[in-house]
């Protein structure tokens, strides 16, 4: 039967104090970090026609050009 000795984690009894307060300070960090939201399928919409409207003539030569020289 398995117990906590075999996940392989130093206690923070067995650790120097730096190292306890470290890693204490690490958790209470992680905990006051917000979760990211999630976007949505329309935000990632809006933004991709908003970049193809941003090409004319002249900067689509200039990518073909780049193109041709790779």
């Amino acid at each position: 039967m398995a117990d906590l000795d075999d996940l392989g984690y130093t206690s923070i009894l067995d650790m120097n104090n730096d190292e306890a307060i470290d890693i204490l300070r690490q958790l209470r960090l992680s905990r006051r970090i917000p979760e990211k939201k999630v976007t949505t399928r329309e935000t990632t919409k809006q933004t991709r026609t908003k970049a193809t409207n941003a090409v004319n003539a002249e900067m689509a030569a200039e990518l073909l050009k780049i193109l041709e020289e790779m």
